[in-house]
């Protein structure tokens, strides 16, 4: 008959064991605690650059938005130039004298004017009200008129000169130079800009912007 013996699995007993528990349960407290720390130093930190950027990409964002929009409106005031410098060489100058203050040749260049910005949507009130022809001189000097339409709803400036000489080339040439001129009004940069600098700015009113054309008289 064979007989088995059990064994017991040894004990650890004693001062040394216990010293060791102690150090093993206080360095995984530790590590934890430092775990934890440093994850909140992470989450402090990404907080602070995100509200460090927030503004600035803020500011970044509404500046692409409105300055798109002036140019935009650049454009299209130069096109409207174009247009009514095309038109107004192609007049006669049979009523182009000092002495008249508002020549019928004129209206034509004025109104194409008008109906350009209005087309294109620079000039939401084209063609009412004050804003539509036909449209009086507000002043002149020499070869040059001005004609102030209000009511579009700013006031649009257009000078046409009749007399404008151009020296780039040999000999000089008589040509007509159309100026038109119309304030853009900043939608939201000029308030995001007092967010950080108070009180009124460049950009709080409105910019008048200006597009000029000049072509040959033909006639």
């Amino acid at each position: 008959m064979i007989c088995f013996r059990r064994f017991r699995e040894p004990v650890l007993k004693g001062r040394g064991f216990s010293r060791a528990v102690s150090a093993a349960k206080s360095t995984a407290a530790l590590a934890a605690e430092g775990s934890r720390s440093l994850l909140r130093n992470d989450r402090g930190s990404a907080l602070l650059e995100f509200a460090i950027t927030l503004p600035l990409l803020v500011v970044f964002v509404v500046g692409i938005y409105d300055f798109s929009g002036a140019f935009n409106q650049k454009q299209k005031i130069e096109q409207a130039a174009q247009e009514g410098a095309i038109i107004a060489g192609a007049q006669p100058m049979t009523d182009i004298q000092a002495s008249n203050g508002n020549p019928d040749s004129l209206q034509p260049v004025v109104t194409a004017i008008v109906n350009s910005l209005g087309g294109s949507g620079v000039l939401p009130n084209a063609n009412q009200g004050s804003c539509k022809p036909p449209f009086a001189a507000s002043g002149h000097s020499g070869l040059t008129w001005t004609y102030t339409v209000s009511g579009c709803p700013d006031d649009l400036v257009i000078t046409i000169n009749r007399g404008a000489v151009s020296t780039t080339a040999s000999p000089a040439a008589v040509g007509t130079m159309v100026t038109v001129s119309y304030p853009y009004h900043w939608r939201l940069f000029g308030n995001v800009i007092q967010l950080f600098v108070p009180g009124p700015n460049s950009y709080s009113s409105p910019t008048q912007i200006t597009g000029k054309a000049t072509v040959h008289n033909q006639m």
